[in-house]
């Protein structure tokens, strides 16, 4: 008799995905390297700034033509974004590697004047001159796509400007409008204007990472996947003491838009700690398995400048780190999802 042929395991995922401007390339790179492995179904996301446009990215192109579709639809985002080469400054400085170029961006003189100028001036006082940079490539999306029934459930996360409060749009509310507002850093963008279903008015929104980044818990329960991986891009430590004034606005952004992020973390560790002692009856909460995909090393090396300032060379490299981190996480947990978390959160906030 023949021998049967082994049945390919397959581990159900959800997805989130943090914010960080161009940085964002990092989970381009952590994407690429999930959607080429077989054993991986990636079944809900959310995704916030430029996990927003990923997200949408990814979704778009799957319902389209499967996972195929999602990278070279990701391939097209990131073409847009950083352009497929690097300037003439770039291309000397690429042999010193990412850290040199990152820091001759962050030094440069039409860098420093724009920083300077941000920090003087409102995004209002463009007046009629005022575009959104992002307005362009959201529009090339198939929104059809993006808000589909099928491929992964989708959720986008923005800061509703007048009570701060978290707005969590569904895939069926998505628009170019609704990315734009995950992504509104409000010293760069005017806010963006939308009308709310949950209050039934029009209301401003701002970006996503200052009240979740991402959100999680729209990723709890039925029927999605008990397991989140967590792509993250900005650095949980720091173990150099930021003193230039650039550096200590950069510490302080980073803080705050993880601050979301580790709350809902201690949430859940807090929840799973009663589910393992019995505390809480199995059922009444939603068991959780988190895992993170991170490479602090890598963007511990990076400045601001190259959040805001996409670069071919960086957004490449970006790419690149993003893959062998996740093969790496692939390698090291793969036989943990679907059956714990690779993610010790105790040890997190002990």
């Amino acid at each position: 008799m023949r021998a049967r042929k082994a049945r390919m395991t397959v581990k159900r995922i959800n997805l989130a995905l943090q914010g960080g401007g161009a940085h964002g390339a990092f989970t381009w790179g952590a994407l690429e390297c999930l959607l080429s492995d077989p054993r991986i179904e990636i079944v809900g996301i959310s995704g916030t700034s430029a996990g927003a446009l990923n997200a949408a990215a990814l979704k778009a192109g799957m319902v389209q033509n499967g996972t195929r579709g999602a990278r070279d639809n990701l391939d097209w985002l990131w073409a847009e974004v950083g352009g497929a080469h690097g300037d003439a400054l770039t291309k000397w400085l690429s042999p010193f590697g990412i850290n040199a170029v990152s820091q001759a961006i962050e030094k440069s003189i039409p860098y420093m004047m724009g920083e300077a100028f941000t920090r003087m001036a409102s995004p209002y006082a463009y007046g009629p001159f005022y575009k959104n940079p992002l307005t362009d490539i959201l529009g090339e999306l198939n929104y059809e796509k993006v808000c589909a029934d099928e491929g992964p459930a989708l959720f986008i996360n923005a800061t509703r400007v007048r009570n701060g409060k978290l707005r969590v749009f569904r895939a069926e509310e998505i628009t170019a409008d609704v990315i734009m507002a995950s992504a509104c850093l409000p010293t760069l963008f005017q806010a963006v204007e939308i009308f709310d279903t949950e209050t039934g008015r029009v209301q401003a929104f701002w970006d996503g990472g200052y009240t979740g980044n991402p959100a999680l818990f729209p990723l709890f329960g039925d029927p999605l996947p008990d397991d989140i991986v967590v792509v993250n891009i900005n650095p949980l430590e720091r173990e150099k003491l930021p003193q230039t004034a650039q550096e200590i606005q950069n510490r302080l952004n980073e803080i705050s838009f993880n601050s979301s992020l580790l709350r809902e973390m201690r949430a859940i560790d807090f929840v799973q700690r009663l589910l393992e002692d019995g505390t809480l009856n199995p059922g009444t909460m939603s068991k959780v398995h988190m895992h993170m995909i991170a490479d602090d090393a890598v963007m511990n090396a990076l400045s601001v400048a190259t959040k805001s300032v996409p670069n071919g060379y960086v957004i490449s490299e970006l790419k690149s780190a993003g893959e062998a981190a996740t093969q790496a996480f692939l390698d090291a947990h793969f036989d943990d999802l679907n059956v714990r978390s690779s993610l010790n959160l105790r040890d997190m906030f002990a």
